[in-house]
């Protein structure tokens, strides 16, 4: 990776930045300080905010930049943030499945948080969760949090991070400030297009603010890169692949020749890669010869707005490969963070967008 020390600096200081979903505006602030003095043109937009060089049609990346955490809801009450600014709520109807709750109930506990004011990211306290449960009134999830009883209700409250990085992987809540990081270091490296970090993609909603943004200029495209980590159960099956590509997700095929030219640079370049679309199908035939149950293919940013905009704006993905997705010690290797830095960097080679 070029200049990786400087890259590193970058993800350690954006990781200690919170950006708990539905409350990312004091995040985007930082963004926009790290951005413009690596030499970008920065434009907010609702849930938006598109990063710009001297050729910004060269070509176009896409990162979320959202994380999980909590939100006050009530006197020494928290929620999942996800689950409130989604709306998924018995009481809309949209209830969050009691798999899922049960799933993330133990997820968490003991972990340190820390609140802030979602505008300005100012400290507003620090505690830790002492556990969490089903409210059985309000079918919902319910964190109990020791130290921040003086907050009051819409205060994001972030899990407390900081990059760890051991036999070289690196670890955290890297789902998705490690993408994240990757688009704002590429314009330290002379990057001249465009790159998009939307709101909300946790709680399902950012697709709508990049989708409006092409129609706002009516502009579509077929080049969008959607940018992201991809988990896998463990080390070794993360390990037989450095990049994860896909053909499609849970809700549309994405654009075969974009894939395609997309694969041919991990080929010519020796960078090893796999689909995980591909490996999903595989893992359903064996579930189903066992009688066990399949898993989704997944709903990724791009499917959602390939979907919605009926093909007006396309592309495909790239992911890095991690293990302990959705938690505090989500891992990624050193290789792979290259692999992943030197195809951005060959896309924008490719596409015209970088200079030296």
């Amino acid at each position: 990776m070029q200049r990786a020390d400087d890259f590193i600096d970058l993800l350690k200081s954006l990781i200690r930045n919170p950006s708990v979903v539905g409350a990312e505006h004091s995040f985007f602030r930082v963004l926009q300080r790290e951005l413009e003095e690596r030499g970008a043109r920065v434009t907010w937009y609702e849930g938006l905010l598109v990063a710009q060089g001297r050729n910004p049609d060269a070509a176009m990346f896409s990162a979320h930049i959202d994380r999980h955490g909590l939100i006050c809801t009530g006197p020494n009450e928290f929620q999942y943030a996800a689950f409130v600014t989604g709306n998924r709520s018995d009481l809309l109807g949209n209830s969050v499945s009691e798999k899922l709750m049960m799933k993330i109930v133990d997820r968490f506990q003991g972990v340190s948080v820390m609140a802030y004011e979602p505008w300005s990211g100012s400290y507003r306290g620090s505690g830790v969760i002492k556990r969490a449960y089903v409210c059985e009134f309000r079918n919902n999830l319910i964190f109990e949090v020791d130290g921040l009883a003086h907050l009051v209700a819409g205060t994001p409250v972030a899990f407390t991070d900081h990059l760890t990085i051991e036999d070289d992987i690196l670890s955290a809540q890297l789902d998705n400030v490690l993408t994240a990081a990757h688009l704002v270091h590429l314009f330290a490296l002379g990057f001249q297009g465009t790159a998009f970090f939307t709101a909300q993609e946790e709680a399902g909603s950012s697709w709508r603010y990049l989708l409006e943004w092409f129609r706002r200029f009516n502009d579509g495209t077929e080049r969008l890169i959607v940018v992201d980590t991809s988990p896998y159960p463990d080390r070794d099956t993360a390990d037989q692949q450095e990049v994860v590509l896909r053909r499609r997700d849970v809700n549309a095929e994405f654009h075969p020749q974009t894939t395609t030219m997309l694969e041919g640079l991990c080929r010519e370049h020796g960078i090893p890669f796999g689909y995980k679309d591909t490996y999903i199908d595989a893992q359903n035939r064996i579930a189903v010869e066992r009688g066990l149950e399949t898993q989704s293919l997944g709903s990724t940013e791009l499917g959602r707005i390939v979907a919605a905009s009926n093909g007006f704006v396309q592309g495909t993905t790239l992911q890095i490969p991690t293990t302990n997705y959705h938690t505090m010690e989500e891992s990624s290797t050193m290789a792979a963070n290259d692999a992943f830095s030197r195809l951005l960097v060959l896309m924008a080679e490719r596409a015209g967008g970088l200079e030296p």
